[in-house]
């Protein structure tokens, strides 16, 4: 990639068995051919064994391997500092220097006492040793949990400040958002690059599962498509990976700094959107 290329990279999640670790491998086998700029690999869990087992394995799989950089999400609120130590040196092993750091989704799940935000793991992290790259998330529509969005622009500053070198939306589907969003970064001076999350909604199941845990607003556009071809399985992906793509188009052609797509393991929908914004990155083939 070259100093003015804009950032195309892919997220992966790690599956919670071994049918399915098969089925990951065959998908970043697949993701390798694109070229993208890194793969990010979340955590199926939260527990510190399934991050040591899943999250490493993969992370090092795609950046050993593939020979694609690679970067490991770590969930500030489920690990302790001996923890995050143990993952660090385990990655610098793997000479994996890239995490991206979270807070992590409160569930019924013991939560640890060292870290209660984000900010407080990147500072950790950063602290710990400086040559890790750490990311972190973002919000265009506001986090879920925060009382407003002058109290979300105060503690993404504070992550910012802490160390946070890059930023990754959560998903959004109207751009409009992602703008304003851009535009009040600025004003608090965050000026760190801002990467546009997408992702691609293929099937109806993940429709109601995204009506069910995701405050997003929906554009009225995206709500007709989704009326429309609801129960249309083929139309509906169809739409659904356009939708995404004049997305991207109209993310790139406003010049942000990278697209990052939420593949959810599904090869052949990322490459079907690559196939037609490729041209608008510069990938070194």
């Amino acid at each position: 990639m070259t100093s003015d290329s804009k950032i195309l990279s892919f997220e992966v999640f790690p599956p919670t068995t071994q049918v399915g670790s098969s089925h990951l491998v065959k998908t970043l086998d697949s993701l390798r051919a694109l070229s993208p700029d890194f793969i990010s690999v979340t955590c199926s869990n939260n527990n510190y064994e399934n991050i040591a087992d899943t999250t490493i394995k993969f992370a090092d799989y795609v950046n050993n391997t593939l020979n694609i950089p690679a970067v490991a999400h770590l969930p500030a609120a489920y690990l302790d500092k001996t923890q995050v130590i143990e993952i660090l040196e385990r990655l610098r092993e793997k000479q994996t220097m890239k995490v991206l750091a979270l807070r992590g989704d409160i569930s019924d799940e013991a939560t640890k006492k060292d870290f209660k935000y984000a900010s407080d793991l990147v500072k950790f992290i950063k602290d710990y040793d400086s040559s890790f790259e750490v990311l972190g998330a973002c919000y265009p529509d506001v986090h879920p949990e925060s009382i407003n969005r002058i109290s979300d622009f105060h503690y993404l500053k504070e992550k910012v400040d802490s160390g946070a070198d890059k930023l990754i939306t959560q998903l959004f589907f109207d751009n409009n958002s992602f703008y304003d969003f851009q535009e009040r970064c600025a004003i608090a001076e965050i000026n760190v690059p801002i990467l546009a999350g997408i992702m691609p909604v293929i099937n109806r199941n993940q429709i109601l599962r995204l009506l069910k845990n995701c405050n997003t607003p929906l554009p009225a556009k995206f709500i007709r498509i989704l009326e429309k071809y609801e129960h249309n399985p083929v139309a509906l992906r169809d739409a659904g990976i356009a939708y995404a793509i004049d997305q991207i188009v109209d993310l790139v052609t406003e010049d942000v700094a990278g697209i990052h797509l939420y593949t959810m393991n599904n090869s052949e929908t990322a490459r079907s959107i690559h196939s037609s914004i490729s041209s608008l990155f510069k990938i070194n083939t």
